[in-house]
């Protein structure tokens, strides 16, 4: 088994990401690219000992960016990463302070 600290790099803190934390018990995740639901899973339950009930990933494009420099023009992307979003059971929380 893979150490849960390598699958799951970091919480996703955005504005979407609070509301669905609020209204659904779903939490947003930066994971390793090469890691599946399986992998993700049991991660989460692992380190923070809470009840998974659902995973959903998605890969995240980088995005295209330029930069000015006195060279001249630089073009390049953003790097790409994978997203997961996890739906816990009912009555199960997490505090990112604590467990962090």
């Amino acid at each position: 088994m893979r150490d849960p600290r390598k699958v799951v790099i970091e919480p996703v803190l955005s504005e979407k990401a609070l509301r669905l934390k609020d209204e659904n018990n779903q939490y947003i995740f930066r994971v390793d690219k090469k890691a599946n639901k399986i992998d993700i899973k049991h991660a989460l339950e692992k380190r923070f000992a809470v009840k998974v009930e659902d995973v959903r990933i998605m890969n995240v494009k980088g995005k295209p960016r330029q930069r000015f420099t006195r060279g001249g023009r630089v073009s390049g992307f953003t790097a790409s990463w994978k997203k997961a979003i996890i739906s816990l059971a009912e009555g199960e929380k997490l505090d990112f302070l604590e467990n962090l």
